[in-house]
């Protein structure tokens, strides 16, 4: 078995996808972990069966972030061999690499040279908050080389769901809550709804409760999903679904299935250059975040418009 090549580039402030991303596909170093902040990730990696961890097709074999003392930490922790100075060195030695940061103002400037180059990119979500970027990914998307997504489209927890939605007879309303912002922690629920429903979202409102705030995403057929950002100080992954035959509450927390999974299908995604996400489905995404900004700015009603 031919293992891909992957670059991961890393690091925004409270975000350890570098350091989980990367365990997940070489395995990890508890010593290492034992020197970070990053012991929630330490304890999830550990309580999972040794051949659930470097399972996949791929290992991450080079690495850059802004300090090379962090990119060197990150490298002990997931043992990663090569360390480069700028991430263009990566050029010429990877299939493809991952851009494991959830800044969205720097994806695009990253990404650039990677995929003139044809080389794959997995943006970490969001992949913009931009109309005018979204439009610049599309010509790169069609030759298959752009995946950008929450993992929670793929969370383990609402498996079931996605093959028995029908269960719930008429759904009348999901309602999530999620921690911190709109802007980096909203797609989390929206992409986890949208990986459920392969519906339109035709408008999006937002309340204001001063301490948090709840988005009201309406669905072309007549479904309401309101999704509550409840800022630092919660941690929540809670979704609950409301229907006429049944109403069920979840609590999303396994972040090693879901990462896993959103690897597999951009592994998958290099080998066959086929999108593992649609184009509008990734556009749906990006386009309600925008409009909720918008709805939250100017305490309107906003049309939901895809590029």
């Amino acid at each position: 078995m031919k293992l891909l090549r992957l670059g991961i580039i890393g690091y925004s402030p409270e975000n350890g996808h570098p350091y989980s991303f990367s365990s997940i596909l070489n395995g990890y170093n508890r010593d290492a972990y034992l020197k970070t902040e990053w012991l929630g990730i330490l304890n999830y990696l550990e309580k999972r069966e040794r051949d659930e961890i470097a399972s996949l097709e791929a290992r991450v074999t080079h690495i850059w972030t802004q300090s090379l003392g962090l990119s060197k930490q990150i490298a002990q922790c997931s043992k990663i061999d090569n360390i480069v100075s700028n991430y263009q060195e990566m050029i010429g030695y990877i299939d493809g690499v991952i851009i494991a940061r959830d800044d969205h103002e720097v994806h695009k400037e990253i990404a650039q040279c990677f995929l003139e180059k044809n080389i794959p990119v997995l943006i970490d979500k969001p992949l913009t908050l931009s109309k005018e970027e979204l439009k610049w990914y599309k010509p790169f998307y069609d030759k298959g080389l752009i995946m950008s997504c929450s993992g929670l489209r793929y969370c383990k927890e609402l498996d079931d769901v996605r093959e028995n939605l029908e269960s719930f007879g008429d759904i009348k309303l999901i309602r999530a809550a999620v921690i911190n912002d709109w802007e980096k922690y909203g797609i989390h629920m929206v992409d986890a709804t949208l990986g459920i429903l392969d519906k339109d979202i035709i408008g999006i409102n937002c309340i204001k409760h001063g301490s948090y705030d709840s988005y009201f995403l309406y669905f072309n057929n007549n479904l309401t999903v309101q999704i509550d950002t409840l800022g630092p100080n919660i941690v929540t992954f809670s979704y609950e679904i409301f229907g006429t035959k049944k109403c069920e509450k979840f609590e999303i927390r396994d972040n090693f299935s879901s990462f896993k999974r959103m690897l597999g299908y951009f592994i998958d995604q290099i080998k066959t250059k086929e999108p593992a996400i649609s184009w509008e489905s990734m556009t749906k995404s990006i386009s309600t975040l925008i409009s909720g900004i918008d709805a939250r700015n100017t305490d309107s009603k906003i049309k939901v418009f895809y590029e």
